[in-house]
């Protein structure tokens, strides 16, 4: 017989310990009763549910992952959503830690956007939007801010909270797993993940207003520049997988880029995300024109000549495209190179010209960033 373990509310759906048709079968149903059929066949799709290196969970707590023996596992699968992990992050590591590259790992969540639309057709008429607002603000802007923080776990042990599509794929991410499939079945969102690293352990994720960026500053070092959060959670960890989907547009943005919040886009138009920068400014880390500080994917777009020129000089506030406005990233590179170029022989006059032309899109042509 299979074991199965039962701890409080966890339950290992099936220790794949197969001594016949009949016990795959079972262990098929539970999976077909607990997510559906659709589920199931999506699953099947991906890895050998009859394989004895196979584990299927239901469960929100760690203790089950460190049971593995890692050199026999070749596929997990957990049906418990993510929403009712108290430290998801932590989850995520344990799997990473206990499986070996490319193993397939299989989840699900409840994402903000399939919430949202559970909770539309849950309440009738104006009573689900002032569900909607009041869901929000306990299970969304609580667990951030550190003053309610302490409350909120308390109260809900950190189950069923909101989590976006964006933070998902984001701590999965940062965990150090690739994302090769997503689909959704009923309000849950299903991921298909593989390992491809070690987690990043980020000891301190942002969830704050306010947040600090890894750019590259003067003579590559790295600087730490503040902005607004226009973004969900754990979006800068998903910088590649955007690209990867959606490449870039005219002024080198992310096309359809689902991490930014819609107040985010708000935001961006008024460029009040960027105020934080000053900070930087008045610590001569940045000034005031000159390119933008750049991450680590932007800068494996650049070529190396350009890298090595742009690190010449600091960043800064206003760059060159707003004076430019080139359309193509291609146009955008020729821009920095330009700029660079004239600021090596001629700074102040540079910079004093590149400002000037700025100014006069920003407030007369209505330039504004995405």
């Amino acid at each position: 017989m299979a074991e199965k373990l039962v701890l409080g509310e966890e339950v290992v759906l099936e220790q794949l310990i197969p001594h016949g048709v009949s016990q795959l079968s079972h262990l098929e149903n539970r999976i077909k009763e607990e997510a559906g059929s659709a589920v199931l066949k999506l699953i099947s799709s991906y890895v050998n549910i009859n394989s004895p290196n196979t584990q299927v969970f239901s469960t929100s707590t760690a203790f089950n992952i460190e049971k593995f023996e890692k050199k026999s596992i070749t596929a997990v699968v957990n049906l418990k959503r993510i929403n009712d992990l108290r430290r998801i992050n932590k989850f995520f590591e344990a799997i990473n830690e206990n499986i070996s590259y490319n193993t397939v790992f299989i989840g699900c969540a409840e994402t903000l956007e399939l919430r949202k639309e559970r909770l539309l057709n849950k309440f009738p008429g104006i009573i689900n939007r002032l569900y909607l607002v009041g869901d929000y603000i306990f299970k969304r802007v609580f667990p951030k801010l550190p003053l309610t923080k302490q409350a909120y776990f308390a109260l809900t042990g950190g189950r069923n909270r909101i989590l976006s599509r964006a933070e998902t794929l984001g701590r999965l991410y940062s965990c150090g797993f690739e994302v090769v499939h997503e689909e959704i079945h009923g309000y849950l969102y299903y991921f298909v993940a593989r390992k491809i690293k070690p987690p990043y352990y980020d000891m301190s994720p942002s969830y704050g207003p306010v947040f600090a960026m890894e750019r590259s500053g003067k003579n590559g070092k790295l600087i730490k520049v503040l902005k607004f959060r226009t973004m969900y959670p754990y979006s800068e960890y998903l910088q590649e997988y955007v690209y990867d989907k959606n490449n870039l547009e005219n002024g080198g943005k992310f096309k359809n880029d689902f991490r930014i919040t819609a107040f985010g886009k708000f935001m961006r138009k008024f460029w009040l995300d960027e105020l934080p920068m000053l900070y930087n400014y008045v610590k001569l880390e940045l000034k005031l024109v000159g390119v933008r500080p750049l991450s680590r994917h932007y800068q494996s777009l650049y070529p190396k000549e350009l890298l090595e020129l742009r690190q010449k000089f600091k960043p800064g506030l206003v760059p060159p495209y707003y004076a430019d406005m080139p359309k193509s990233f291609e146009e955008i590179l020729e821009s920095e190179r330009k700029y660079l170029k004239a600021y090596e022989k001629f700074s102040f006059l540079t910079d004093w010209i590149y400002f000037w032309k700025a100014f006069v899109n920003i407030v007369f042509r209505n330039a504004r960033s995405k």
